[in-house]
């Protein structure tokens, strides 16, 4: 009966990798990465999932002549942020398959 000792091994290797993956999914929801544009002028702080939290303006870049430009540091801001975040999610879940041992085919 060595493939059902096999099979356990296997299911409670799972079970681990499931746990891990939830706590690095709760760790990747309760980061925050932040990033600016137009020289701080426009931050933008997202979790670790790339969702925006908030955004901050410096009242010094609201022009109500030039609103394109701030409605391109605020997408720059947000742009920049996510792509931190994506890389830190790939940091943060990187390694968690490499540690199980599939039996054999």
């Amino acid at each position: 009966m060595k493939g059902f000792g096999d099979l356990r091994k296997l299911m409670r290797e799972a079970q681990r990798l499931q746990a891990e993956i939830e706590e690095k999914q709760r760790e990747l929801e309760e980061m925050e990465i932040e990033a600016s544009a137009g020289g701080g002028a426009v931050s933008a702080v997202v979790n670790g999932h790339g969702e925006l939290k908030r955004v901050r303006i410096s009242p010094e870049a609201v022009d109500p002549d030039d609103v394109e430009m701030l409605e391109d540091l605020v997408v720059s801001a947000i742009q920049e942020a996510q792509r931190k975040a994506r890389e830190r999610a790939k940091e943060v879940m990187g390694g968690l398959a490499g540690g199980i041992g599939f039996p054999p085919a």
